[in-house]
């Protein structure tokens, strides 16, 4: 069988290698369970040294993509039953953004779980620094609202993660960083589409409503305002991709 692989000529060797199999991995070239050509080979195929192509294999394995069986070769593992979430930033990139509804969908549910509480927790057990915190960022929000929207992309993402701070629970900030790449794609296109609209300003809205919510410490509002917050995103959202 000939191989689809591309010859490596960009600094970062080893993150060129895991790119490039990561593609070749998703297209679907190898079946789940069969076993990837000799690293010697690859190596060759890639234009790498083979302690290059180790590494990156051994980064596609703690994503799940693939598992290395010392003395008997690499095999594909079925991504959809293994991978972590990291390996999600990678299918991000391999679909270059192209991302259907369902995977939207998917995405939203998986935030209203997350996120509404975060916002019930953040309610109870919020601290005077983290609603000084939350004003600050909406105040820069508001004012850098007309402006690049890569700043808007990270100053919402700080907003959220700041709630999930709040909550008083260690794990769900590090869940949603981890979810930072994924997470960050969609709302970039979200502010990218709308930047300068009402759209954008109901959104300040919300998180406006959400910042008293949280300062009255009214859990059950906090979860409400954080379910409409997202719909009202989810919806526009998909007005864009149906757009595209």
């Amino acid at each position: 069988m000939e191989l689809i692989f591309e010859p490596v000529e960009v600094n970062s060797l080893k993150q060129a290698c895991v790119h490039q199999l990561e593609r070749v991995l998703f297209s679907g070239e190898f079946d789940v369970g069969s076993q990837l050509p000799p690293e010697r080979r690859l190596a060759e195929r890639l234009g790498v040294s083979r302690p290059i192509l180790h590494q990156a294999l051994v980064e596609l394995e703690a994503k799940g993509l693939v598992r290395i069986e010392p003395r008997k070769g690499v095999f594909v593992n079925d991504y959809r039953q293994v991978s972590s979430i990291a390996m999600l930033a990678s299918f991000l990139t391999y679909l270059q953004g192209e991302m259907d509804l369902q995977f939207l969908s998917n995405l939203m549910e998986f935030r209203k779980l997350l996120e509404v509480e975060t916002a019930c927790l953040a309610a109870v057990h919020r601290t005077e620094e983290h609603q000084r915190i939350l004003k600050q960022i909406h105040t820069k929000e508001v004012q850098r609202k007309a402006d690049d929207p890569a700043m808007l992309i990270e100053l919402d993402f700080s907003f959220h993660i700041q709630i999930a701070h709040a909550s008083n629970n260690l794990l769900y900030p590090l869940i949603l960083n981890s979810f930072k790449e994924v997470y960050t794609s969609f709302t970039g296109r979200f502010f990218r589409h709308f930047q300068g609209s009402d759209v954008i300003d109901d959104v300040y809205r919300y998180h406006a409503r959400l910042i008293d919510d949280i300062r009255r410490m009214d859990d059950r509002k906090a979860g409400f305002t954080m379910i409409e917050m997202l719909e009202h995103g989810e919806e526009h959202l998909i007005e864009v991709m149906q757009d595209q």
